[in-house]
């Protein structure tokens, strides 16, 4: 890993979108942003992505990020919903591909696993973990800032250990068995 390095990360919403910034340094990673982009008083859909390709646009030219990690769209009941939230997601990608940024996506059970160790965590137990983990002293009231953040120390945890992925660990036995040298 580059010994400085800046993470834009993104949970695509067409209602609420959340967004977290981190510095990674050598094996260290540092809270610097979070923050929401709220779309609930646009009511043409169109508008809605022009707005989150313009707002993540001006996110990446203020923090001049290396990369950025955004979460992937889940298949849930309503798959009217599912396009509008990969629209969404499709609109944050477009300004990171305006500005020669390499893309990374992750899925909402990874991301819950990297910073919880459990997949089915809830939003609530991430954003604890993540305001411990990072010394976070501000509160932000949407849990969608926190969730944008929580992508982006998944994606700083992955180039941390790319071999996670490879290993296939689904619990923490499994994670010692395969990096003994990782576990003190």
């Amino acid at each position: 890993m580059e010994s400085k390095r800046i993470i834009l990360g993104i949970d695509p919403g067409t209602q609420i979108l959340g967004y977290g910034v981190i510095e990674i340094s050598g094996r260290n990673a540092r809270y610097i942003a979070m923050g929401i982009l709220d779309l609930r008083k646009l009511t043409d859909h169109y508008v809605k992505l022009r707005k989150i390709y313009d707002e993540v646009t001006k996110l990446i030219d203020l923090y001049s990020p290396d990369d950025l990690a955004v979460e992937a769209p889940f298949y849930g009941k309503n798959i009217q919903s599912m396009l509008k939230l990969g629209r969404a997601q499709g609109s944050a990608i477009a300004a990171a591909l305006n500005r020669d940024m390499p893309i990374f996506e992750y899925a909402p059970r990874k991301v819950k696993l990297a910073i919880t160790g459990k997949g089915a965590s809830s939003k609530e137990q991430v954003a604890s973990l993540l305001i411990n983990i990072l010394k976070i002293k501000e509160n932000s009231n949407f849990l969608d800032a926190t969730d944008g953040l929580a992508v982006a120390y998944c994606h700083y945890l992955q180039l941390s250990n790319p071999q996670t992925d490879k290993a296939g660990s689904s619990n923490w036995e499994s994670y010692i068995k395969s990096n003994p040298n990782r576990v003190k």
